[in-house]
């Protein structure tokens, strides 16, 4: 029997798998992960399929402890060890893509300040800021100049950066806004959380003592994410913000099978077998030689935005046109022996 976490939520992936439990008759049974007594509901399952949240904080405090925990103890998990680990954290994909041999953007991390001192002398602009954690381009910035990467550098080694960034998020909502994907409540939200921020970043804290630049490729309209789930691909071009360079979060996508580069799929296929995971989403730019680079990887992915979709790959690059279920997908892989 499948266990299910229990959550209302329709950002993340739980309704899916129920209706396609229900729907193909595959015994489910729904379970608590937050309660204390959750490794005893689970004695009667093979499994345990819980699509958990970088904003949600009570996530952040125990989901990857239990999950871990259980897949040590034998039990068949989603998402496993592999696939999560270095889930919401930038830092981690680093040293695991850079180990692996991907062909990642430049990326720089440094964790004391007079060594990233030293090396925005000698270092070109603009690069790309970003911290650890963040979705949605939250937390990513454009560093024009020396002196700017100067004073990023300053409060990473001071006082820190909050892990909620409160007026970049007030900003997107307007954005959002006047372009009509959101309404005025949301941004009355937005401002709230000025004085207010989430519970998930009073948990986190402040970013503080590393600082993290990644090469900025110019001239990308769009980035492109491929999403590989055993043994098949299916994609999202997002295009870029008016006036940025973030394509994450800007809510404007495209996805005809013709508008991708399928040197992406092909790429990811062979990430997602070196990094033995069931779930990856990949995100490229383009070199000035138009190369595929990948910027980073995620195992969740906002699921109604993916329901557009036209159709997907399989391993041998064949097209299938039409509708599908990944979230089916991801059942049927926990029930493989």
């Amino acid at each position: 029997m499948i266990a299910i976490h229990n959550n209302p939520s329709e950002v993340v992936f739980h309704y899916r798998w129920i209706d396609y439990c229900e729907k193909n008759n595959i015994p489910y049974k729904l379970v608590n992960c937050y309660d204390d007594d959750i490794i005893a509901q689970l004695k009667d399952c093979s499994c345990l399929m819980w699509h958990y949240h970088q904003a949600n904080f009570k996530d952040i405090v125990m989901a990857k402890p239990l999950l871990y925990s259980l897949e040590q103890s034998g039990m068949k998990v989603f998402p496993d060890f592999n696939t999560a680990w270095h889930f919401d954290d930038k830092v981690g994909q680093k040293y695991l893509l850079e180990a692996l041999g991907f062909d990642l953007v430049k990326t720089w991390v440094f964790y004391e300040k007079q060594t990233a001192l030293h090396w925005i002398e000698q270092a070109s602009f603009p690069k790309v800021f970003k911290l650890r954690g963040g979705a949605g381009s939250q937390n990513v910035k454009l560093v024009k100049s020396k002196s700017s990467a100067q004073s990023l550098i300053n409060q990473a080694f001071g006082n820190g950066f909050p892990a909620y960034d409160s007026w970049g998020s007030v900003k997107e909502r307007i954005r959002k806004w006047r372009l009509g994907k959101t309404d005025a409540f949301d941004v009355f939200k937005g401002f709230v959380r000025l004085v207010n921020p989430p519970r998930y970043a009073k948990i986190m804290g402040n970013e503080i003592n590393y600082i993290y630049f990644q090469e900025f490729l110019p001239n990308n309209d769009s980035d492109t994410r491929i999403i590989v789930i055993d043994g098949k691909a299916f994609a999202l071009k997002r295009m870029v913000r008016a006036n940025d360079f973030r394509a994450s979060g800007s809510g404007d996508f495209r996805y005809e099978r013709e508008v991708f580069d399928e040197r992406c799929v092909t790429l990811s296929f062979e990430y997602t077998k070196k990094l033995n995971a069931q779930c990856v989403a990949y995100d490229y730019v383009f070199d000035a030689d138009n190369n595929p680079k990948l910027v980073e990887i995620s195992y969740g992915f906002a699921n109604k935005v993916y329901d557009p979709c036209t159709g997907y790959w399989d391993e041998q690059m064949n097209w299938h046109a039409g509708s599908f279920n990944p979230y089916g997908w991801m059942v049927d892989l926990m029930l493989k022996k």
